[in-house]
């Protein structure tokens, strides 16, 4: 089995043990705490990653940083990947699982990028125009690039909507010469 379904398959299990014992908001919090921090951390990443490193440690290490923010169920499910020498995938799990819960929630992620810092209603009409365009749910996550020059762009999954000055530029450039080409000829 590919090494690419193998994060799926913990991470489903991960989400129908929560739907089961109806815990399943309590687990999604969870697994958003914890892709955040092996995100943020990329020392914890290489510890979990290291065949040096024993599973017991490995175990305390976990349990000493999660243990008051998670559930029990959630303890137990890191402490069985790391018996099933799983760990050193753990991040990819929590991915998986995070994409996994927003599919059962109905949201999409965006990705926005700004000239400037947008305010609360253009923000907010954003998400409307691209929930309209989705027909989904649409949490955004905001950046700052000023060599768009102005307008944004925005990613949902593989479409990009690009609606900068910078493209609008582009496209005017190649018009131009496209049409200088014609009466050059």
């Amino acid at each position: 089995m590919s090494v690419y379904r193998v994060p799926y398959r913990y991470a489903n299990s991960l989400v129908q043990l929560a739907e089961e014992k109806n815990i399943f908001e309590k687990v999604s919090g969870d697994g958003d705490l914890i892709f955040n921090t092996l995100n943020d951390s990329k020392e914890l990443r290489t510890v979990l990653k290291s065949p040096v490193i024993k599973p017991a440690v490995k175990k305390e290490l976990l349990e000493t940083i999660f243990a008051k923010n998670i559930s029990g169920e959630t303890l137990s499910f890191l402490n069985f990947v790391i018996e099933k020498n799983r760990e050193d995938i753990l991040f990819e799990i929590f991915k998986e699982f995070n994409s996994l819960v927003d599919k059962k929630n109905g949201v999409v992620k965006a990705s926005v990028i700004s000239a400037v810092d947008l305010n609360n209603d253009m923000k907010q009409n954003l998400l409307d125009s691209l929930e309209k365009k989705t027909s989904s749910k649409v949490v955004a996550n905001y950046k700052i690039d000023q060599k768009i020059i102005g307008g944004f762009i925005a990613q949902v999954k593989d479409t990009v909507y690009d609606a900068s000055i910078k493209r609008q530029l582009e496209l005017l450039r190649k018009a131009l010469l496209e049409d200088s080409a014609i009466y050059n000829n």
